[in-house]
């Protein structure tokens, strides 16, 4: 396992400990192996956090829940301390993945047709997803932004499967709500999660990866 990733389970691990120790529940790990003890915290930890925004998303009737969000509540909650993780990677990437996605999907007239509106090869849309997908990996390593979870953004924004200029605005809330979420119950379990930027323990645990 590389440094980087190494350094990072073992700052989700620590974390989980803390947490454990804190609400009195560390007696877990002496009576269930560490990996289900684990296991069951992100299984918790994302259920609440999704659930938050599924209720949200079903009161507003906006679309606070969306794929990507899924991969990005897993990033924060099982590898806090990794530079993927910090609040300012999580915002910008997904604030890329939106702009870029919108401008692929209306430069390329993908919109044109509803989205499963044609049975074959839509070619617009296709050319839209390249170019969004492409336009989000360079823009993030132009900026130094690195946040995975962008790339299905931008997809799910150029092929048309959300692409209102309103619900735009509300995917990026809805990533401020679950970074609120996440440094809210890190912090709480004692782990230095960044307010912003990546701490500098988590650089120094990139560096071999950069």
């Amino acid at each position: 396992m590389p440094n980087s990733e190494a350094a990072a389970h073992r700052g989700g691990h620590d974390h989980i400990v803390s947490l454990l120790k804190r609400l009195r529940l560390d007696w877990l790990l002496d009576h269930f192996p560490p990996r289900l003890v684990r296991s069951v915290y992100v299984f918790v930890n994302g259920f609440v956090t999704i659930a938050l925004l599924a209720l949200l998303a079903f009161v507003s009737h906006n679309p606070f829940v969306f794929p990507s969000l899924g991969p990005t509540a897993f990033l924060l909650f099982f590898s806090p301390l990794a530079k993927t993780s910090s609040p300012r990677n999580t915002v910008f990437g997904h604030a890329i993945g939106i702009l870029c996605g919108y401008g692929a999907f209306v430069v390329t007239g993908a919109g044109a047709l509803p989205f499963g509106a044609h049975s074959g090869i839509f070619w617009p849309r296709i050319l839209a997803a390249a170019l969004s997908l492409s336009l989000t990996g360079g823009l993030m390593v132009l900026f130094g932004v690195s946040h995975p979870p962008a790339g299905a953004t931008t997809l799910i924004i150029s092929l048309g499967i959300i692409s209102k200029p309103r619900e735009l605005v509300i995917i990026e809330v809805a990533v401020f709500l679950l970074v609120a979420q996440a440094l809210a119950i890190n912090r709480l379990a004692g782990l230095p999660y960044p307010f912003w930027n990546e701490t500098p323990s988590s650089d120094l645990s990139t560096q071999h990866s950069e």
